[in-house]
């Protein structure tokens, strides 16, 4: 397979036209492609600061049959690939010249590329300690009995709520970020729906959070219930609720990610009726030059990868 046949663009608008239709072909697995490439293009490239997201197509006999995609100062988050493919794909960026920091996918797809990236370039990948699984729902089964109170959708009026709730889940994963009304319209937090579960008195004590309506999936995104609330069935409530609202909404798929390292909320999502589909992991790579070329082509270009989300 040849490097060549993997196209790169900076035009989020030609990688939707042209690689849609193979992203909707597996909407689990292509889930992170399509939710930057959506964000990007309702945002505007500029969103992103002066080094503009790029997007990848593995192209042969008119169709597409990889994608790839990178958010500066991130690295490049990949849709399934063979070793082969893996290997176009790292012999097309050294030969660009390309500076990658990290690379995130399914766990087998991931650790093709990093060592088809250290054979090519001699960078030394490091696998993550923090690996995630994909699970999509298959019959959705809420808890029973459900604990008191009711699950209330996040309006526009609640903005302030909302913020704190993010900030508290950011601060839960280690993720730095600020999130304040100055900062929130450019945080990964802002194009989603929020459902707290609230107590008879009102009191809220659990969130979740869905992306919009992609390509006909939800990803289910932001479960977070403080420490001192957890073990009483308020997770698995919200996640019941706005997991319902996502069929609601009319997706014929619903994801999530859970982190492999928390035996409890996986224990969950699978008592509710998520079915894990992979094993997903991040490498990063210490600084290497290159081997080959730096020169780059119309439609080329550089740019990072994905967080979660």
């Amino acid at each position: 397979m040849r490097s060549s046949d993997w196209y790169l663009t900076h035009d989020v608008d030609e990688f939707l036209a042209r690689a849609g239709e193979f992203l909707r072909s597996r909407p689990g697995p292509h889930v992170m492609q399509s939710t930057w490439a959506e964000r990007v293009r309702a945002r505007g490239a500029e969103a992103f600061g002066a080094d503009v997201p790029v997007f990848g197509m593995l192209e042969r006999g008119g169709e597409v049959h990889a994608t790839c995609y990178r958010l500066p100062p991130r690295g490049y988050g990949l849709s399934p690939l063979t070793p082969e493919q893996a290997d176009s794909l790292a012999a097309r960026l050294a030969d660009l010249g390309d500076s990658l920091p990290s690379v995130s996918a399914d766990h087998g797809t991931a650790t093709a590329f990093a060592e088809a990236w250290q054979r090519r370039t001699g960078a030394m990948p490091r696998l993550r300690d923090t690996r995630l699984c994909l699970y999509r729902l298959g019959t959705l089964t809420p808890p029973d009995p459900l604990p008191a109170g009711r699950g209330r959708v996040l309006g526009e009026q609640d903005l302030e709520q909302t913020m704190f709730w993010c900030a508290e889940f950011a601060r839960a994963v280690g993720e730095n970020i600020v999130i304040d009304a100055g900062t929130w319209a450019g945080t990964r937090f802002a194009d989603k729906t929020y459902t707290l579960w609230e107590t008879p008195d009102g009191t809220p004590v659990s969130v979740a959070g869905m992306n919009p309506l992609i390509g006909g999936q939800i990803q289910v995104d932001v479960v977070y219930t403080p420490s001192h609330l957890r073990g009483r069935g308020y997770a698995a409530a919200v996640t019941a609720e706005v997991s319902r609202a996502a069929l609601a909404a009319g997706a014929q798929d619903v994801v999530l990610f859970a982190d492999l390292s928390n035996p409890t909320s996986n224990a969950l999502y699978q008592r509710l009726g998520y079915v894990r589909l992979s094993e997903w992991v991040g490498y990063d790579f210490s600084a290497a030059v290159p081997e080959t070329g730096a020169g780059t082509e119309t439609g080329a270009g550089t740019g990072t990868g994905t967080r979660i989300g």
